[in-house]
């Protein structure tokens, strides 16, 4: 007579045979992410060396509309909370940070504005290159770095300052479990039409359903929407 214990009508052995073994998966985890990062420096490293010229042209750009430095960097929030210099071209006039801060305490409604998104809609300090480059996303074009050296990746959550986390609330040790991205669920989702909180959602969404399928997804959509956006592209 069988006394075996019975799970779903079979015994506790045959059901233990077919559950997934967490070796099995660890090492496909393991494997994912490598590839996700052979992807990273493989396309990182082609961006950089095809578009050079362009880069260079970028760079022009902004040095003869605006005196100042080339590049604005930025503190982010990187994987574990480990903080990185977020490098894009700089698309305000210098010294933007200053003169932020003495608009928003001149005006209460600015800084409800920045308060919802950390973002202002019509930004004076934004440059007329700058707002070209923004419109394209090619003032991004240097995260190609921070990618190569592994403070990003292609594809992840939007990198965040450390001023944001609390907008997170519980949630922030998931969105920072993994490295924020170059371009993200979100940013094909509807990039500006999107509120700050629907921003958050989706960025969940992709750290919790994560693969090398929907990060290949993921840079096809960024492709139509950096070529053809259906908005003013980010200010």
């Amino acid at each position: 007579m069988d006394h075996q214990p019975r799970v779903h009508g079979q015994s506790w052995w045959s059901a233990l045979r077919v559950m997934p073994r967490w070796d099995v998966m660890a090492r496909r985890a393991l494997r994912s992410q490598r590839l996700k990062r052979l992807m990273d420096i493989m396309v990182a490293g082609l961006a950089l060396m095809v578009g050079a010229p362009l880069f260079l042209m970028v760079a022009l750009a902004v040095w003869c509309s605006s005196p100042g430095r080339l590049f604005y960097v930025q503190r982010r929030l990187g994987q574990d909370r480990k903080p990185f210099g977020c490098i894009k071209f700089r698309t305000m006039v210098q010294g933007a940070d200053r003169q932020l801060r003495r608009t928003l305490k001149n005006s209460a409604q600015l800084q409800d504005d920045f308060c919802r998104g950390f973002k202002l809609k019509n930004d004076p300090r934004i440059t007329p290159v700058g707002h070209m480059l923004r419109r394209t996303s090619l003032d991004e074009l240097p995260q190609f770095l921070n990618i190569l050296r592994g403070d990003m990746s292609l594809v992840g959550p939007r990198p965040i300052v450390r001023a944001e986390a609390e907008r997170y609330g519980e949630a922030i040790d998931q969105v920072l479990s993994v490295r924020p991205g170059l371009t993200g669920l979100w940013q094909v989702s509807g990039r500006n039409n999107l509120t700050y909180a629907q921003r958050v959602v989706l960025d969940l969404q992709y750290v919790s359903q994560r693969s090398l399928v929907l990060d290949l997804a993921i840079l096809w959509r960024t492709v139509g929407v950096v070529l053809f956006p259906k908005d003013n592209g980010a200010y």
